[in-house]
């Protein structure tokens, strides 16, 4: 594997567009039953970047501010697939360039596509976005598909607090070991991850997911079942939500629903 170079943290902007509304103690939020898992990279598909290993927590002071957040890490596309256009989408001032997985998808459906190239610019739009509704804690509003597009993704959010002196070291080689595995099993579209909050520790990690059935199958992989339980003593809370996030023909903005059961995606 190639030398890389820490990440580094990124600071949340601090002044938010007035229309927006799952490293150490990175949770995760990659299946069903979301045990922490990350995931390992080069670099963004801006190819004058730097290589970087997401995995690799930045070094940061809890007295820090504002919150620091590490950039959307987005499953590389099979080979062969390309987005359609390349520009303003991928040129966002307000969002950092996302990192990308040494594995690639197996495949990718156009709806699929065309929200991989939208999530370039995912981002959370409040320092609080540990306890804010998921709904409210990232730009949803500011990411927009085709009008003709129509299709609903399942979404995994993991609001954790990290047990106070638990070692991070084995489970996260297994946690990078799950990322490639769910990228290469199909399905996982992006994983997201913040920073613990200074005063409180909390933190949230979320994946997208091309399907909830996708998601339950990564749950069943060696590597995903190593991390999970070498999770087990790592947390000293942790909740768990499941989310639909849904796509109508006729509009461009994304839906953010609760998940209430029931197969999502396809």
């Amino acid at each position: 594997m190639a030398e890389v170079a820490v990440a580094k943290p990124l600071a949340l902007p601090s002044t938010l567009d007035p229309i927006s509304t799952h490293a150490v103690d990175a949770p995760d939020a990659l299946g069903v039953h979301e045990t922490p898992l990350a995931s390992q990279e080069e670099a963004t598909e801006t190819l004058s970047q730097p290589i970087h290993d997401p995995h690799v927590l930045p070094t940061f002071s809890r007295s820090q501010s504002p919150i620091l957040y590490l950039p959307p890490l987005l499953s590389s596309l099979p080979p062969g697939v390309v987005h359609p256009t390349a520009g303003a989408a991928f040129a966002s001032p307000s969002a950092p360039p996302p990192l990308s997985t040494e594995s690639r998808l197996p495949s990718i459906d156009p709806a699929s596509l065309a929200l991989h190239r939208a999530l370039h610019n995912f981002r959370p739009v409040t320092e609080e976005y540990a306890n804010t509704p998921y709904a409210e804690a990232f730009n949803w509003r500011e990411l927009e598909l085709p009008l003709e597009e129509e299709r609903e993704w399942y979404c995994v959010v993991f609001r954790s607090k990290r047990r106070e002196g638990s070692d991070g070291g084995p489970l996260y080689e297994a946690d990078k070991k799950a990322h490639e595995e769910a990228v290469q099993n199909g399905g996982l579209i992006l994983y997201w991850y913040g920073t613990p909050h200074p005063k409180t520790s909390l933190n949230l990690a979320t994946c997208i997911w091309q399907s909830r059935a996708h998601a339950a199958a990564a749950n069943s992989r060696p590597h995903h079942i190593r991390a999970m339980r070498l999770a087990a003593a790592s947390y000293e809370r942790y909740e768990l939500e499941r989310h639909r996030l849904r796509k109508v023909k006729g509009e461009t903005r994304l839906r953010i629903e609760p998940y209430d059961g029931g197969d999502v995606g396809w």
